[in-house]
């Protein structure tokens, strides 16, 4: 009978065993689940107390590791200790760091680490007391090869915007197409295409756009392409050029300022209602923005005066070579010295409304030959074309380029071209 029992009770044992609910079953599992281990920046974050934060105005490296109970003095050699490597006194107001202190009582902080942006790092690991060790670091960044189309309603910036793009697609092509297509003056239902780079951390964080490899404008129904092309591979020199092998860019931009409206033109015949309609030549183009609007040279050149006269305000003369020079009046600010040579598109300078001028804008004064003249009535040289030895190279480039960018449909679309 005790033989029964003991077989019976085994049975409803194993019985009860078998009859494990789904719930049990899942609070089991989850008992035997290891922790997930979350490595960032070559560190196991599990293993310490992580503090993530953004730099305070005014604020402080020395101050940010006092807080997270660092002596001044081990503040101090460790300041010292990273001091070739990085100035902690440029620490921007805004930007996101890391700390990684102990996980015990003292919470003491080990590790500092910095972004200056989306792709650069900066760790300064002090462990160990005897030793601060610094690195300087970039995230894996996968480059796109991106297409998008836009058509003009009213402004290439509001096109690009229209197309959830990048804005500085907007200054990009305004950059290519600055020395053959006049910005300030765009028409409704003028298109673009364009191939281009994105740049991306993390498979999803775009953290800004690369170069544009083609880019397809029409204006007043005219095509102009623009491809990208390395001239030399040693000194990293490129430019665009057409279909043709032939340069989009010319001796001179069109203008001063990217974005802006000409508020009056080269008149020598312009009457002025303050002076009792007499003639009053006006033998600059002004150019109507914003004060601190950034003005560049419109070429190459050497600076011959920078400073300031009643009438002219602030400005900048640049001689360019023995035929023309130009001149940029009302300047808020100066940003070039006498002597110095600036290239074309350089800020040399931003708006103001200094001298005698009603409203902020720049006046652009255009010499030939010692004469000043209009610079839109100017048939200007345009700039060096691609050596002959380079052409086969180049063509054979484009010709997949101008394929893609012609069947390049309205719709947006991607393709990986690269891992850096």
């Amino acid at each position: 009978m005790r033989k029964v029992l003991v077989v019976i009770c085994s049975l409803l044992i194993l019985h009860s065993c078998k009859k494990e609910t789904p719930k049990q079953k899942e609070i089991s599992e989850k008992i035997e689940e290891e922790p997930v281990t979350v490595k960032e920046f070559g560190y196991i974050l599990n293993e310490y107390k992580v503090i993530k934060d953004t730099i305070r105005y005014g604020e402080t490296f020395g101050q940010i590791l006092d807080k997270h109970h660092v002596e001044y003095p081990e503040i101090y050699k460790i300041a010292e200790a990273v001091k070739d490597s990085f100035d902690i006194r440029k620490l921007k107001a805004g930007k996101p760091y890391m700390v990684l202190a102990k996980k015990d009582t003292t919470e003491k902080a080990q590790v500092f680490i910095y972004q200056p942006n989306k792709v650069e790092y900066l760790i300064i690991d002090f462990t160990d007391s005897t030793r601060t060790q610094t690195t300087l670091g970039r995230k894996k960044v996968k480059v796109l090869t991106k297409t998008a189309t836009g058509i003009i309603e009213s402004s290439l910036s509001e096109a690009i915007e229209k197309e959830n793009l990048n804005y500085i697609l907007a200054l990009e092509m305004a950059d290519i197409y600055a020395w053959t297509i006049d910005f300030n003056h765009l028409q409704k239902g003028d298109k673009f295409k364009l191939i281009y780079e994105e740049k991306f951390i993390n498979d999803t964080i775009s953290v800004g756009t690369g170069n544009i490899t083609a880019a397809y404008f029409e204006h007043k129904n005219t095509p102009t392409y623009a491809f990208n092309f390395i001239t030399d591979s040693i000194k990293k020199i490129n430019d665009y050029y057409d279909e043709n092998a032939k340069t989009l860019r010319r001796k001179f931009l069109k203008s001063p300022i990217k974005f802006s409206r000409v508020s009056s033109r080269y008149n020598l015949k312009r009457r002025i209602k303050h002076y009792g309609y007499k003639i009053r030549p006006h033998k600059g183009t002004d150019f109507a923005a914003r004060i601190g609007t950034p003005i560049r040279a419109t070429a190459n050149g050497r600076v011959v005066a920078s400073t300031y006269g009643r009438g002219n305000g602030n400005y900048v003369k640049i001689k360019h070579n023995t035929t023309y020079s130009t001149q940029y009046l009302h300047m808020k600010k100066r940003m070039v010295r006498v002597g110095d040579y600036v290239k074309q598109g350089d800020i040399i300078g931003t708006v103001g409304m200094t001298g005698s001028t009603a409203g902020p804008h720049v006046c652009y004064r255009f010499w030939k030959n010692g004469r000043q003249v209009d610079p839109f009535r100017q048939k200007l040289p345009t700039a060096e074309p691609i050596k002959e030895d380079l052409k086969d190279s180049y063509f054979t480039l484009i010709k997949p380029l101008k394929e893609q960018i012609d069947s390049i449909p309205s719709k947006f679309s991607e393709t990986t071209v690269a891992e850096k």
